[in-house]
């Protein structure tokens, strides 16, 4: 008496559905990438290696190379600095500050931007970097 055996077959998995997710994830971070606005103000941060992510709801003071300071990307005299926070009102008042300053700014014009800050009634405020590369001790 002879057994007869089953016959199996080879499962295998379809790998055309899995590139097709692969090839339109990479169209999606492709497109959105481009999308992605660079700041219209071109400054160098500075680098920190305990650089860390920040919040989107904020203020922001840029301070070029060139001694012009910037709220919300919109000119501002270093002298009227404080007078304009001030008259933002309360509810922006509570939003953190964000200071960015080029690299090669004098550390006196970011004193001035401070102080600024800081008679203006802000408590919050971050000096902002760019993560820097840690080093081997």
């Amino acid at each position: 008496m002879e057994i007869e055996r089953r016959k199996y077959t080879k499962a295998y998995i379809s790998i055309a559905p899995m590139i097709d997710v692969v090839f339109l994830l990479l169209l999606f971070f492709m497109l959105t990438s481009n999308l992605i606005r660079e700041p219209a103000i071109k400054i160098q941060l500075p680098e920190a290696d305990s650089a860390q992510a920040t919040h989107k709801e904020h203020l922001t003071i840029t301070v070029t190379e060139d001694k012009e300071v910037f709220l919300e990307d919109k000119p501002v005299d270093i002298n009227e600095l404080e007078d304009v926070l001030r008259s933002y009102g309360a509810h922006q008042l509570l939003k953190p500050v964000h200071i960015k300053t080029d690299r090669k700014t004098h550390v006196g014009r970011l004193i001035r931007v401070v102080d600024a800050v800081k008679l203006a009634g802000i408590k919050s405020f971050n000096i902002i970097t760019k993560q820097g590369r840690k080093q081997k001790r």
